[in-house]
């Protein structure tokens, strides 16, 4: 378990059920990947690999050199094209990556923090909230090729059920929470 831990923070979705362009969608004054680009940057990973669609401009304020921004040409193929644009893009010195959701603006640090701490003898760490694998999921470098092995809009939730022998779960009480509708958006402000 050596070399530095890096982000794949998956947000080139075309956003269908929020009515498109979700990753420019604000809470607070900054939009909702930069709330999850700056939970990775607290939490220390590093790099910070955001895969985006084409045409999101970086803002000025990540011109940070830890941040890596790749864009995804092609989001209509899913999640399992994103994540392979961004383990490809993590440089040979990342000994492992933790995969984040660009839609999960309020993923707690502790979280990612816990996922960390749980490295061990098995090559995956997932949350598991309600018995159930989520995000934030951390993949040892050793298993960085599993990303060519998964397709479609799914990401790693299949290829974790296949293959539990290769997991280890972190019990967390609530689920990062995901804004994929203007009414998700909204009750998230009004908290």
């Amino acid at each position: 378990m050596s070399g530095t831990i890096g982000a794949v923070i998956l947000a080139a979705g075309e956003g269908r059920r929020f009515g498109g362009r979700k990753q420019l969608a604000e809470i607070d004054g900054r939009s909702m990947l930069e709330h999850v680009i700056d939970r990775a940057t607290a939490a220390g990973l590093e790099p910070v690999v955001a895969v985006v669609p084409v045409w999101l401009t970086r803002p000025a304020r990540l011109a940070d050199p830890r941040i890596r921004w790749i864009r995804n040409p092609y989001p209509e193929r899913g999640m399992s094209h994103s994540l392979r644009l961004g383990f490809g893009a993590l440089p040979p010195s990342v000994g492992a990556a933790i995969v984040l959701l660009g839609d999960q603006p309020t993923v707690p640090r502790s979280q990612i923090e816990a996922v960390i701490a749980a490295r061990g003898d098995r090559p995956l760490i997932a949350t598991r909230v309600d018995g159930h694998a989520a995000p934030p999921v951390l993949v040892e470098a050793s298993h960085f090729d599993i990303v060519e092995a998964v397709t479609g809009d799914e990401g790693l939730r299949g290829l974790l059920a296949a293959h539990p022998e290769w997991v280890s779960h972190v019990t967390m009480a609530d689920p990062a929470l995901d804004v994929d509708t203007p009414a998700d958006l909204e009750a998230l402000r009004d908290r």
